[in-house]
């Protein structure tokens, strides 16, 4: 997949990947550029990497209600180390 940003709405939403999160099937978009992003940044502690996965790269690209963002970021912590 391509890890450059869509071009438009159209190319956005044909990235949508399916992912379960907190028992639910959901669409989220543009996770593989954000790992990659978050990566490059090299960061050692654990809670910046997790603000910086959930607050300012997958926000960017994606709602998240704010009662599920603990749950948003341990999926995005787990799924990014891999």
């Amino acid at each position: 997949m391509n890890d450059d940003k869509p071009c438009c709405a159209a190319e956005a939403m044909r990235r949508v990947k399916p992912v379960e999160v907190g028992g639910v099937t959901i669409g989220r978009v543009m996770l593989d550029h954000t790992f990659t992003q978050v990566r490059g940044l090299a960061l050692a502690d654990e809670a910046a990497i997790r603000t910086e996965l959930l607050l300012k790269c997958v926000k960017c690209y994606n709602y998240i209600p704010a009662p599920a963002a603990v749950v948003y970021q341990e999926y995005l912590l787990w799924n990014a180390k891999e």
